[in-house]
């Protein structure tokens, strides 16, 4: 695994240092029509190794950036102590900077360019980084930016890095751990189920054809399409009328079950002795609304190489995040910018994201995140991101746009409320989803999104999406990633918008699922954004497209606060741009997101009057027809 990443660093590095900044190093997105399922798995694989590459630029520009900001803040009769602690400081923040020495360059005294050093390495690395470290501390002495090939240990890869201050007075070298690159790699491989779905941790899982519910073998990952994942021995039930306590208890005896988990009328329960096919069968003589598998959720995201450089930005209306300029081809395609101009948000409209958690210290996020919950330990700990999907989704909507960091959200203000109903292992069962989905709606959340899914239509769920639902929450979600016509939940039930990925030419991405259930398109090929431990990646999926759409209804409730679910929804659908066959289509619904002319007509519907009841609005025409206005 380690000589594989290594491989694909030592591209990526090549790419970096050899390609000219004007081109694309990006793959073209295939024709996904009569694709064999071996040739998608190769498209996939291939897929995977270019976002690898691309997170590997955002990771050394990144890291650029900090260390010289961290240089250029520094007092200029700051003494060794000062330095000392700034530099723990950025360590602390940033645990991959294994090493950091600071150096200044054209002082004069006893003491000119003697470094100040943190970090400690182990024999391994000091041995294997020792040439590039000492080339980069060279070249911070003499006042000069450095970034060095991949360093390859047994322990991961890692490269050397000096940064100059603005004015060139002082500089920073350094070795960054680029542990990013094997986290990236492998929760894709599995995300995208290049592999075939593993049971991890404690989960005990079985696959089943969704149509049949009859269990199948997954040997291969080009046969998960269409195979949905359950607990094997677990069932979810919902009864009719509420079971008494002897009831409950006959069932745990007959059963050999733990004590159910409840919630409503719905409980899960585990046996000991039988299968989940066994106890639905058992359930036959009870009076329930439906036994059904107990099924597990999976992230909807897949890795790829962007094409970033596709689009001119217009840089005097460009924020000044970091890395906006360069790689978030995603947002000026959807006109974000000039929609800005009408509105940037609300701190009154908050967004749920239902998901792997968040990294709740983030500098880019941390200042719009709410108080979430971690349903995974049912609220015993901080919904804390161990995957990164989170993070990244939360990122698109609402990372801190104009602070000079990172990346810039598609909202200003929106804040984010985490919910952590995914395991690490990046899956997590209906149970953990359903309570998510009201937790979040019994809190406050305005917009849910859910980048996640699975192809069985599980009923407990669906209840969960209809309290949300009606009690006026905007509920989007991804569509999958199988490039299938099959439709994936819960983004196929009706009281969910659903939403397909778009690349950077507005064509339909490969990997995007389609079919008429489908309402719009969004960017969702690489897709830059924050990922756990301060650092940022690029991913590609419906799971990243979904969040544009999240954003956009999280804008469009902060121009209008008095539209309806039903509204936000519509006003989506209408503002889009078709870009497939005339009118409504399988591959992008609507068309592809426009956040200008959505916030036009959610602007225009205030101005009208129209968000109020008949009998006001005829009151209001009375009025203003009586005094002539």
């Amino acid at each position: 695994m380690i000589r594989r990443i290594g491989i694909i660093a030592l591209l990526a590095a090549l790419a970096l240092f050899l390609l000219p900044r004007g081109a694309s190093d990006r793959s073209v997105q295939p024709d996904e029509s009569n694709l064999t399922p071996e040739r998608e798995v190769s498209i996939k694989q291939h897929l995977v190794e270019n976002d690898v590459a691309a997170t590997n630029e955002l990771c050394r520009n990144q890291c650029a950036i900090d260390l010289r900001n961290a240089a250029e803040g520094l007092p200029a009769q700051a003494g060794r102590e000062d330095i000392r602690q700034m530099l723990g400081t950025l360590q602390a923040e940033h645990p991959h900077m294994k090493k950091l020495v600071y150096l200044t360059t054209g002082a004069e005294g006893a003491d000119a360019g003697s470094p100040v050093e943190t970090g400690t390495l182990t024999p391994e690395e000091e041995k294997s980084a020792a040439a590039e470290l000492e080339a980069a501390t060279a070249a911070a002495r003499n006042g000069q930016d450095y970034q060095s090939p991949p360093v390859l240990t047994g322990s991961g890869v890692y490269f050397a890095i000096a940064a100059r201050s603005p004015d060139g007075t002082s500089a920073i070298a350094g070795l960054v751990h680029q542990g990013i690159l094997n986290q990236v790699h492998d929760h894709q491989m599995k995300n995208l189920r290049v592999v075939p779905y593993p049971a991890e941790g404690n989960w005990k899982i079985e696959s089943v054809d969704t149509d049949t519910l009859q269990d199948v073998t997954v040997d291969h990952p080009e046969e998960n399409e269409g195979t949905s994942h359950y607990h094997k021995n677990q069932v979810v039930v919902k009864f009719a009328a509420p079971p008494s306590s002897d009831q409950l208890a006959q069932i745990q005896s007959e059963l050999g079950a733990s004590a159910p988990r409840q919630l409503g009328y719905t409980y899960i329960f585990e046996s000991a002795d039988m299968e989940a096919q066994q106890m639905m069968e058992y359930f036959r003589k009870w009076n329930v609304e439906y036994a059904e598998p107990h099924y597990l959720y999976l992230t909807n995201d897949r890795t790829s190489a962007g094409e970033q450089d596709a689009y001119n930005i217009n840089e005097a209306a460009a924020p000044n995040d970091a890395l906006y300029s360069r790689y978030q081809w995603n947002l000026p395609i959807i006109e974000t910018l000039q929609g800005w101009g009408i509105d940037r948000g609300s701190e009154d409209v908050q967004v749920a994201v239902v998901d792997t958690g968040v990294d709740l210290n983030h500098p880019d996020l941390k200042d719009h995140l709410r108080e979430g919950i971690n349903i995974t330990t049912q609220g015993k700990t901080p919904p804390e991101d161990d995957v990164g999907h989170g993070t990244h989704v939360a990122g698109v909507i609402s990372a801190l746009v104009n602070n000079g960091e990172g990346v810039a959200g598609m909202t200003w203000y929106n804040p984010v409320l985490p919910v952590k109903v995914l395991d690490a292992s990046g899956s997590g069962s209906t149970y953990a989803v359903a309570q998510g989905v009201i937790w979040a709606a019994d809190h406050g959340a305005k917009v849910i999104n859910m980048s996640l899914g699975n192809y069985a239509d599980a009923q407990f769920l669906h209840d969960a999406i209809k309290y949300a639902y009606d009690k006026d929450v905007v509920l989007i979600a991804a569509s999958g990633n199988d490039n299938t016509e099959r439709p994936g939940y819960p983004a196929a039930y009706p009281e969910v918008f659903a939403v397909a990925a778009t690349d950077a030419k507005k064509n339909k991405a490969s990997f995007s699922n389609y079919g008429d259930y489908i309402d719009v398109a969004a960017p969702g090929v690489s897709i830059p954004s924050t990922y756990p431990d301060n650092q940022y990646a690029s991913l590609s999926g419906t799971s990243m497209a979904s969040p544009h759409v999240s954003a956009l209804a999280a804008l469009i409730r902060s121009a209008n606060p008095w539209l309806k679910n039903t509204e936000v929804m519509e006003i989506m659908r209408s503002s889009a741009t078709d870009i497939g066959e005339p009118g409504k289509d399988k591959h992008f619904g609507y068309g592809l997101i426009d956040v200008v002319k959505a916030l036009e007509m959610a602007d225009q519907s205030r101005n009208s009057l129209s968000y109020l009841p008949q009998w006001l609005q005829r009151e209001f025409d009375r009025i203003a027809e009586r005094y002539g206005e």
